[in-house]
């Protein structure tokens, strides 16, 4: 049985906290978007694999995207075509693996990544 949608009142209680910390409407879709920029291809790589445990957990998976050190993650409940609870619950789990990376706030902008820096050290 597919989750439910999230119902106005849901919207309007969780959306915005996720807001503060960088989650972003989706244009065209009932989806949310986030996108980190880590210090490391490795801390992106070990950010994903928490992450992918967590989305096995709940057998509920993120769209993403990574390229070096930038991981850019969509989350939408495709059995019910839009946002439901399992979104908010992996967001939140992602922003507290995340830690202090850089959240990307500028969707329409290029995706910059470390990729074309040299490494230091």
């Amino acid at each position: 049985m597919p989750a439910p949608s999230l119902t106005q009142d849901d919207r309007a209680r969780l959306l915005p906290a996720l807001g503060e910390t960088g989650w972003q409407a989706v244009p065209d879709r009932d989806a949310i978007r986030k996108i980190w920029k880590f210090r490391s291809f490795s801390e992106a790589w070990g950010f994903m694999s928490r992450s992918a445990l967590k989305a096995e957990a709940l057998n509920h998976h993120p769209e993403w995207t990574n390229v070096y050190n930038v991981v850019d993650v969509t989350l939408s409940t495709h059995s019910a075509s839009g946002l439901t609870q399992l979104d908010i619950d992996l967001a939140k789990a992602m922003d507290r693996f995340a830690g202090p990376a850089e959240t990307q706030t500028d969707h329409g902008a290029p995706i910059a990544c470390l990729c074309g820096q040299p490494q230091k050290g």
